[in-house]
């Protein structure tokens, strides 16, 4: 169904059959078959693409490092905006921080740039995450809450919209259309670039513990109460799978945003009483360090299958339905993510990303879509929302945990009137059905 002698003109592609397609064609998690993949280099080259697509009865995705869970970054048939070549990091005003990235830059080397001027941009938890993702849908890790959201940082935008014009939003210019760009991005455009505030940032204490636990729904509940206590420079993670011997291994991984190693080992230490240490490592390093670049061609293989959650707390009915679903031993992936804190700072009406108040986000992957979403909705009563960039489960009563009201209403209204033909559906769309 793609007529390829009419792509647009000065874009590379790669279509089946080329020796390169294999390196473009999946995402870190899911396996695609794209019929093209456009690689534009410039910003005028990706409004040339957009046009170019709007003409072809064929799904468009776009993808800037491949690396999200959800992998709505490519297709099977369709086609790929690859964004890889608008890699730019770029700092503009030294004065006040502000860094120029393009959408196709991974995380990692926006750290290692920054490195230098003792500066650093809350990212995700890895180095090979690309920047458009996240940067559009909210961007939770290590430094959430002392730092906030990644779309906590961004101060404009350059979009290429559904007709192929290109707008510059920020908080003067657009201001409706930069309000949804931070958070539901995927939905209203193409972003070509990002001018971000950095913020000063010596090196970082960063541990990683094991534990050995037998009571798995005791010890989220103690986590949760841990975290809530804490002071906001520190930012845990949870990672667990399948029971072994009884036990449950639990990695805990956690960033305290200090470079006093006093202050450093004073916020972990509650942590390491939670259950019996197996291992430990606590280092002073740089941020960079943490979020190590970790690109490469990406070969994911079937489909991923997740689903995921925002809680308020930790609470003992939702830790005893997380212990069931971690000992069931169907669950290779189980995480919780704190949030809170510099998060929370934010009215939840600010930007496109609702869920101010949620202390926690969680994620759960198997191999049966079936299995796991009947065990999951069964959980959902615990749950305050969904973070897009977690969630699998392609279901329309997704869309309004994503984007609660009155968010969806006003998300409704800016999609109506900057992608009327949902061009962009294939990001949890949130045109009406």
């Amino acid at each position: 169904g793609i007529d390829y002698d009419g792509a647009p003109a000065g874009v590379a592609t790669v279509e089946p059959g080329d020796v390169r397609h294999a390196s473009v064609r999946s995402t870190y998690m899911r396996s695609g078959s794209p019929g093209l993949v456009l690689l534009p280099r410039t910003t005028e080259q990706v409004a040339r693409a957009v046009r170019w697509a709007r003409t072809q009865p064929v799904p468009l995705a776009v993808r800037s490092g491949g690396h999200g869970i959800s992998g709505r970054s490519t297709n099977d048939g369709g086609l790929v905006l690859d964004l890889r070549h608008l890699a730019g990091v770029e700092v503009v005003d030294p004065a006040t921080r502000l860094v120029r990235v393009g959408p196709g830059a991974r995380w990692g080397e926006v750290a290692q740039v920054l490195a230098p001027h003792g500066w650093a941009i809350t990212s995700g938890d890895y180095g090979g995450v690309g920047v458009g993702g996240l940067a559009t849908a909210g961007g939770v890790g290590y430094l959430g809450r002392a730092h906030g959201l990644t779309i906590d940082h961004v101060r404009a935008v350059e979009v290429v919209l559904a007709d192929g014009s290109v707008v510059r939003a920020d908080a003067g210019h657009e201001p409706e259309l930069f309000w949804g760009v931070r958070g539901a991005g995927g939905n209203l455009g193409v972003v070509t670039s990002f001018d971000l505030q950095a913020r000063e940032l010596g090196d970082v204490g960063f541990a990683q513990l094991a534990f050995a636990v037998t009571d798995l729904a005791r010890f989220l509940v103690g986590f949760g109460a841990l975290v809530e206590g804490s002071p906001r420079d520190v930012t845990p993670f949870l990672l667990m799978g399948p029971p072994r011997g009884g036990q449950v291994v639990v990695q805990l991984s956690a960033m305290v945003a200090a470079d006093d190693p006093d202050v450093v080992i004073d916020r972990l230490q509650p942590f390491a009483h939670l259950a019996p240490l197996v291992q430990q490592a606590v280092h002073l390093v740089p941020y960079a360090a943490v979020v190590a670049h970790g690109g490469g061609q990406h070969d994911g293989q079937g489909e991923p299958v997740t689903r995921s959650g925002l809680v308020e707390h930790l609470t003992e009915g939702f830790a005893a339905d997380a212990e069931a679903l971690v000992l069931s031993g169907r669950v290779p992936f189980f995480q919780v993510r704190s949030v809170g804190g510099a998060i929370a700072d934010v009215p939840p009406d600010a930007t496109a990303y609702a869920h101010r108040s949620a202390g926690f986000s969680v994620l759960a992957m198997g191999s049966d879509r079936a299995w796991l979403d009947e065990r999951w909705d069964a959980m959902t009563h615990h749950c305050a929302g969904i973070y897009s960039s977690f969630e699998t489960d392609p279901r329309p009563e997704r869309i309004p945990e994503v984007y609660p009201e009155p968010t969806l209403t006003r998300l409704r209204a800016l999609k109506a009137r900057v992608d009327p033909e949902d061009l962009f559906g294939h990001n949890l769309s949130v045109a009406p059905r």
